[in-house]
């Protein structure tokens, strides 16, 4: 019997459409998805790979069918063919059918017995009746077996539309948009009326960039296919929502004149981000990367070396994306997603498969040719603004080139608080700069308005960009002091000079402070109710920054980085020193260690055990994995424990509790490492609290019997919305399902906060939501005791708690249960206009 593979960019989506076909057949055929990329956060993609074990999973001799959705799907499935030996090459067969109904119809087809052909012919056929139905084609079914359905006359629409948002489609609202486009199957089109521009393809990231759109800009936006009204919708509420932006969420420093001449051992630069900074210089350089261009022969395993390159880019952007988002929040890196939508844009990984095929050239050459096309098409912008964006597509190019020769990253290590010179600074290496170590940064290339402008001035670094070259050739080592304010850089500045600069940065040191004063306050409701606001974390830089920011403690310290990224665990005594080093820097504040929470979505490639599951998010992950290799818990549970004397006010976690019997076998665990350190007379808290967190429906709905088993409860609400509302928020379609304003999410929290109470254990939050001070009193009326936030959110937190009261809170936490939607609740507290 024939076997139906089923290729798309979404997993759900795949799985959905065999689910369909199974029903219709009731198992009688073989059905197998090649859907999705393993990126947790970025999901949507096709592998080679995957389609070509997909195919080996169904073959027979009666032949293969594949059905595909769009873009890189087909060029995926035509790489599978070429795995294959040619005698079972010649009985796969590529189908253009429409992926759902085709697969339905070719799934009856085989199930009846028919061959091959017949089978195209009916997927192929699938759509007519639907189309007729809805007057699009008037083609007799009569003549469907002799026509192919791309004679049909699929359904175009389009909508004009003006930009508001006032960059215009800059790098994060083009990567919203291009992300939006690529959800649907139909061709997204898109046209600058306002620059008479040619229309250019919806889903490539660097056609949206450059079409140079800004405000007052007018689009025209064509969609051709099955879900093209749904399509040009979903892209009309982007444009008029602003892109979820406002005017405040790219802030551009004041120019400022200066009429003054320059003295001796002055520059005048681009005041940049503001501060004094006085230290040592220290150059900074991103290592070249020397290209050399040879001829290969097997273009087939030349594409793949560029496809695994990518692939690798993508894991280290998103790690990076992850870092980013707890140091300078999670508006200014979405940055990187538009580097993830770089990687990802099928215009430049089909001129690069073209170098490849058509030219002979290898990976690197053929790569490195795309990239630079794409930069001189961002030269070539008369926008200045967008000219900038050429950053980010070279800093990109450049990751993928340094995987593909194997070089190791590029990070900058300081022993000492230093001034970084240099030429410029890509995003990435800007987001992984250290601010207690990096004083100031001076450039000799570079804007205001470029993104790693941006990353300086959000991370407090003082920075002057546009210096004249000559400070290239100064010593390391040598005194420099900068002024991010007024753009001006000194070169050993006299003693004169320096006093100025001291006084002046004294005086911003002693304003910032009075600034910060109440964020170290606790944070305390106009009634006197203390509401503990803790920080989320993800290493000790996060640590420093989240006592800065007043964080009263650690509310989530995520221990996923010391495990992913490693070819091995992380051994007992590396742990020991990081949970050492971080509670060392909270100095006696709690200090909550989540333990390991990875997964099917989270690959360790050290377990070879785990593999890529049908939906990960309902697989082996946190406490499920944990005690599937136990030695990995109980090499964590040591460690946290040795790190839990001198005082040191540290509480263990567990992730994605469901069931008692879960709970109990962590704490039996818990309970051998601790009678195995007492009879090796190791010391540790004895007295030590031991929480879970609250992530399912079934740990709110047996709540009342976890409560009595732990210290307290946390409710991590980003994965807890996602499954109440069964929506997966990865997936742009359903992602604002999963809002933990959601009434039925809030009943949740405020069930849990009850049986919490009962059993007197205090019951926190630590996700997303928290951070969104409007919605405070929602929180604080349900009950909380504490919230935990990115280390940014934590002052306007605190602000916002100390204007409510509690019965204030209580009033509007009862009105927003009985809403029917988040919008709803949302329109309680946020202001309208």
């Amino acid at each position: 019997m024939v076997g139906i593979v089923i290729v798309s960019h979404s997993k759900q989506l795949a799985l959905g459409v065999q689910e369909l076909a199974a029903q219709m057949v009731q198992g009688q055929v073989s059905l197998a998805v090649a859907a999705g990329i393993d990126d947790p956060v970025n999901p949507l993609g096709t592998d080679a790979i995957q389609v070509y074990e997909a195919i080996a999973s169904v073959f027979s001799d009666d032949g293969v069918l594949i059905l595909m959705d769009l873009g890189s799907a087909l060029m995926s499935a035509e790489m599978a063919l070429e795995f294959l030996p040619p005698e079972q090459r010649d009985k796969v067969y590529l189908c253009a059918a429409p992926l759902v109904e085709g697969t339905i119809a070719a799934a009856v087809a085989a199930a009846a017995a028919k061959n091959i052909q017949e089978i195209i012919t009916e997927a192929q056929g699938a759509l007519v009746a639907k189309a007729t139905q809805l007057n699009f084609i008037s083609i007799p079914l009569s003549e469907v077996s002799n026509q192919s359905i791309s004679s049909a006359k699929v359904s175009t629409q389009e909508i004009r539309i003006l930009v508001r948002n006032r960059l215009g489609l800059h790098a994060r609202p083009a990567a919203q948009f291009v992300a939006t486009a690529s959800n649907f199957q139909s061709q997204i089109k898109v046209q600058n009326l306002t620059r008479n521009t040619e229309a250019i393809r919806g889903d490539s990231i660097n056609q949206v960039a450059t079409l140079g759109v800004r405000q007052g800009h007018e689009l025209l936006i064509t969609a051709t296919g099955i879900d093209a009204q749904a399509a040009l919708a979903a892209l009309q509420a982007l444009i008029i929502n602003n892109f979820g932006e406002d005017d405040s969420i790219i802030q551009l420093p004041t120019p400022r004149t200066e009429v003054s001449d320059l003295n001796q051992g002055e520059l005048k630069g681009i005041a940049t981000s503001g501060g004094i900074a006085i230290a040592p210089l220290v150059y900074f350089q991103s290592a070249s990367i020397p290209v050399m261009e040879y001829h290969i022969e097997n273009v087939e395993v030349e594409w793949q070396r560029l496809q695994s390159a990518i692939q690798v880019a993508k894991q280290e952007i998103q790690t990076l994306l992850s870092h980013a988002s707890l140091q300078i929040g999670d508006a200014e890196a979405a940055i990187f997603d538009a580097h993830l939508l770089f990687l990802a844009d099928p215009v430049m990984l089909d001129a690069a498969r073209q170098h490849i095929v058509e030219d002979r050239l290898n990976a690197e050459v053929a790569w490195q040719t795309v990239v630079e096309e794409v930069a001189n098409s961002y030269r070539k912008l008369e926008d200045s603004y967008l000219q900038e964006r050429v950053d980010d597509v070279v800093d990109v190019g450049q990751r993928v080139l340094r995987i593909l020769l194997g070089n190791l990253p590029t990070d900058l290590q300081l022993s000492e608080p230093s001034i970084i010179v240099g030429t410029d600074l890509s995003p990435s290496d800007t987001a992984k700069l250290d601010p207690n170590k990096v004083m100031g940064i001076c450039m000799t290339a570079g804007s205001a308005t470029s993104h790693s402008a941006i990353i300086a001035r959000t991370l407090g670094i003082p920075a002057v960009l546009g210096v004249d070259s000559q400070v290239l050739s100064l010593d390391s080592g040598t005194l420099m002091a900068l002024d991010g304010e007024s753009g001006k850089v000194w070169i050993a500045p006299p003693v004169d000079i320096l006093t100025t600069l001291e006084a002046k940065r004294e005086a911003w040191q002693i304003a910032q402070a009075e600034a910060r004063l109440k964020a170290h306050q606790p944070a305390t409701t106009s009634d006197g109710q203390h509401i503990q606001v803790f920080a989320n974390i993800g290493n000790i830089a996060d640590a420093k920054a989240a006592i800065n920011y007043g964080a009263e403690g650690v509310g989530l310290l995520r221990t996923e980085f010391l495990y992913l990224e490693k070819t091995s665990p992380p051994t007992e005594e590396e742990q020991l020193e990081v949970y050492q080093a971080i509670a060392e820097i909270l100095d006696n504040r709690p200090l909550i260690i989540r333990t390991l929470d990875v997964g099917g979505d989270k690959q360790l490639p050290y377990l070879s055990s785990l593999s890529a599951e049908t939906n990960p998010f309902l697989g082996v992950r946190g406490i499920r994995l944990c005690l599937e290799h136990p030695q990995l818990l109980i090499t964590q549970l040591k460690a946290i424990l040795r790190a839990s004397v001198k005082n040191h006010n540290i509480k263990i976690m567990w992730p994605m509790i469901a069931t008692l019997t879960e709970l109990r076998a962590a704490k039996e665990i818990l309970l051998q490492v601790q009678s195995e350190l007492r009879q090796a007379s190791i010391a540790f808290d004895e007295n030590m609290e031991v929480g879970m967190m609250i992530e399912t429906p079934a740990s709110v709905a047996i709540a009342d019997q976890l409560a009595p088993e732990v210290d307290f409860f946390s409710i991590g609400t980003n994965d807890l919305s996602q499954y109440v509302m069964a929506g997966d928020r990865t997936n742009p379609k359903v992602a604002t399902l999963a809002d933990a304003l959601q009434p039925a999410v809030l009943r949740m929290i405020k069930q849990t906060v009850q049986a919490g109470h009962a059993a007197n254990i205090w019951v926190g939050l630590c996700g997303e939501v928290a951070a969104e001070t409007l919605v405070a009193p929602i929180l604080i009326g349900l009950g909380l005791d504490e919230l935990s936030v990115n280390p940014q959110a934590i002052a306007p937190l605190k602000q916002a708690i100390s204007q409510l009261t509690i019965t204030e809170a209580q009033a509007i936490a009862s009105v927003a249960l009985q809403q029917d939607s988040a919008t709803s609740v949302r329109e309680l507290v946020y202001p309208i206009g």
